[in-house]
């Protein structure tokens, strides 16, 4: 059995509490996973083009408030 047949097979067990538990936990972890990843990417310029792109954009006038 892998880990993750492991981990699926714990979570099904859970109570409804536990998984609801489990639930916020797993969000506030994927939440900060993502936060992250998002951080070390614009540090690596990864989010560069993507940010100038953006601002030609709205320099062209091509973009509209919200």
């Amino acid at each position: 059995m892998t880990r993750i047949q492991t981990i699926e097979r714990e979570i099904k067990e859970l109570t409804r509490s536990e998984l609801a538990a489990f639930r916020r936990w797993f969000q506030e972890f994927d939440a900060a996973q993502w936060d992250r990843q998002i951080e070390e990417d614009a540090l690596a310029g990864k989010l560069d083009g993507l940010a100038e792109k953006a601002l030609a954009d709205h320099k062209a006038g091509r973009t509209k408030e919200l």
